[in-house]
C-alpha cells in the first residue's frame, strides 16, 4: 500500500494513495494481511500529523467504510489484433475515425519533449474551456524526465495541415497502460482529430504487447466523456476512494470539487492567468 505525504500550508498534512493516480489499488491477497498494512499506515500517520489518510481504491478492505467519492473506471482490451479491436469500437467511433482520416488528419507518435509542449498548449486551452486552471508545465517536464524519456509512456498528436487538433499522453508498465491526460481544439473537432488520437494509440499499444488500457476516472456526472469512452468499447468499472480522518478517527464523506462556481471564473479569465494560479495552486491539489 504505497503512501505518500502531502504537506501543504492550504489543506495540511496528510497521506495520499497516491497523488495525481485515478485509482490505486492496495495488492493484498487476503483481509487479514490488509488490517496489518492499515493499522501501521495509522500508527505512522498519527505520529507524522496526518489529517487524513485517503486511498484510491480497496474499499472492500474497509469493512464499514464509507466512499468519500465514486468514479467511473473504463478499460480497453487491446487483444486479438486490430480488426478485433476496431470492431470493439462502437459504430458512432468507427465513424469518427473514417471521418478524420477521410478530413486528411496526420497523426504522429513521440516522445519528444516537442511533442509534450503541442500537447501542452492544447491543455491549456481545454483547461480553461472546462473552467479550470492547467497544471504547470514544470509539472509535465517532470513526466518528461520521469516517464517519457525512459520510454515508459508516449504523447501523440493530430494535426491538420500545420495546425495541431488534438494530443493525448500514455503512460505503459509492461503490458498496462493508461490514458493520462486528453486535449484537443474546440474549434477544429468535427474533424475528430480526438478519435484518431485513441485509435493511434490503440495501435501502438498493441503492437508493442500492451493488453490493458486504463482510461481514467470519469465523474459520476459526466455523462459525455463516459458516452466517450463507452463507444471507444471499454468496459465499466467503480473507482471508490476512502478518506479516513485521524483527528475524528472516523471515514468521511467529501465533495468532488471539479465542477462548481470556479469553473464560471476560470472559464472568464486570460489564459495567462490560469496558468499563474496553476503553477500556484496545483501541487496543493495531490
Amino acid at each position: 500500500m504505497p503512501l505518500m505525504e502531502v504537506d501543504s500550508w492550504l489543506t495540511g498534512r496528510r497521506a495520499v494513495a497516491l497523488p495525481f493516480t485515478d485509482e490505486c489499488v492496495p495488492l493484498c491477497g487476503e483481509a487479514k494481511n490488509f488490517e496489518g498494512l492499515w493499522q501501521s499506515a495509522l500508527a505512522l500517520g498519527r505520529t507524522r500529523g496526518w489529517k487524513s489518510i485517503e486511498l484510491r481504491g480497496g474499499r472492500k478492505w474497509l469493512g464499514g467504510s464509507i466512499p468519500t467519492l465514486a468514479f467511473y473506471g473504463h478499460v480497453l482490451d487491446l487483444t486479438g489484433g486490430e480488426p478485433r479491436m476496431f470492431e470493439r469500437l462502437d459504430g458512432s467511433a468507427r465513424q469518427a475515425v473514417r471521418k478524420a482520416e477521410k478530413e486528411g488528419v496526420q497523426v504522429a507518435v513521440s516522445t519528444s519533449r516537442e511533442a509534450l509542449q503541442d500537447f501542452y498548449r492544447l491543455q491549456c486551452q481545454t483547461r480553461q474551456r472546462h473552467g479550470l486552471p492547467p497544471q504547470p508545465w514544470s509539472f509535465f517536464e517532470q513526466i518528461y524526465r520521469h516517464v517519457l524519456s525512459t520510454q515508459q509512456g508516449m504523447v501523440v498528436v493530430a494535426s491538420l495541415g500545420d495546425r495541431k487538433v488534438a494530443a493525448s499522453v500514455y503512460f505503459t508498465a509492461g503490458t498496462q497502460a493508461i490514458y493520462k491526460y486528453g486535449a484537443s481544439d474546440y474549434a477544429w473537432q468535427q474533424v475528430r482529430g480526438s478519435h484518431l488520437v485513441m485509435w493511434a494509440a490503440m495501435k501502438q499499444l498493441a503492437a508493442a504487447g500492451v493488453t490493458r488500457l486504463h482510461l481514467g476516472k470519469t465523474g459520476l456526472a459526466h455523462d459525455g466523456l463516459r458516452r466517450y469512452k463507452l463507444n471507444l468499447g471499454a468496459a465499466e468499472e467503480m473507482i471508490e476512494y476512502v478518506k479516513y480522518d485521524l483527528r475524528r478517527e472516523q471515514f468521511v464523506a467529501d465533495k468532488d470539487d471539479v465542477e462548481g462556481w470556479h469553473n464560471r471564473v476560470f472559464r472568464k479569465l486570460p489564459q495567462w492567468t490560469s496558468q499563474l494560479a496553476g503553477r500556484l495552486l496545483y501541487k496543493h491539489w495531490a
